[in-house]
């Protein structure tokens, strides 16, 4: 099982630590597109602080976010599952998860990036700001580079486990798994209920995600199919409505009345 989240827009950034080391990251053949990114990002924020901002979408009392991103091969780092930070990383609470549930982590979670298209949880990497969203001079739509690149990383990754894909729309972009894995694809909606009607709230969906990737990392359940994956997690006390399924995978509706 390969559980793929979003990053966070927030992010811890290391005080101190190793310099990046491209080639130490998960899927070492990522290292010619990752360098694209890099230097992209890096021209644009060594450039005119203001434009670069507008690029990035951050305020005028952000600009230290422009800062954070002109030099990132040169930038201290530390785990990525200390450096991203915000709702889900709040709920999945790594630095608090047993010995076990932490060893399992390592094999069975994986974040999307902007910058690095995909990393796991012990990656060393430094803080950056760059949505998927953005567009870069000099190397066009983030995340039509990262699905330019990131199959083969992504393909090997997965192997013959379950997908259960938590991640936003932005970053689904990226990349699309195949029709043929659509079997071994599970995506998961979080819907709140109240008085019968049910709604996407993005801070509770986030905070649910963060809930279920931890349980399930503590439960050490390993299902091979979508409804396994049903199963395991009613089995751990949430509320599951299956799909049918499609070409793109089954998504899962985890349905919660309290937040």
């Amino acid at each position: 099982m390969l559980i793929l989240l979003p990053p966070s827009e927030g992010k811890t950034a290391p005080r101190r630590g190793k310099p990046l080391d491209l080639d130490a990251i998960t899927a070492p053949g990522l290292t010619p597109a990752r360098e694209a990114v890099i230097d992209a990002l890096g021209e644009l924020c060594r450039g005119d602080v203001a434009t670069a901002a507008a690029v990035l979408e951050v305020g005028a009392t952000q600009h230290d976010l422009v800062a954070l991103n002109a030099d990132l091969a040169s930038a201290p780092t530390a785990r990525a599952d200390a450096v991203y930070s915000g709702v889900v990383y709040d709920a999945l609470d790594a630095a608090t998860l047993s010995p076990a549930a932490r060893r399992r982590a390592s094999t069975r979670l994986a974040v999307t990036s902007s910058v690095f298209g995909v990393v796991r949880p012990a990656d060393r990497i430094p803080a950056y700001r760059l949505s998927g969203g953005t567009t870069l001079p000099g190397l066009g739509p983030v995340a039509a580079h990262w699905r330019a690149h990131l199959d083969p990383a992504m393909t090997e990754l997965l192997g013959g486990g379950l997908l259960v894909d938590l991640r936003s729309a932005a970053y689904a972009a990226f990349w699309r798994p195949s029709g043929d894995l659509a079997p071994k694809v599970a995506t998961v909606r979080v819907l709140h209920e109240v008085d019968g009607v049910r709604k996407v709230v993005s801070h509770f969906n986030k905070a649910t995600k963060g809930r279920i990737t931890r349980a399930l990392l503590e439960d050490g359940a390993n299902p091979s199919t979508p409804a396994r994956l049903a199963e395991a997690l009613r089995d751990l006390g949430w509320l599951v409505e299956v799909g049918e399924p499609s070409a793109k995978g089954t998504q899962l509706d985890v349905v919660v009345e309290a937040l």
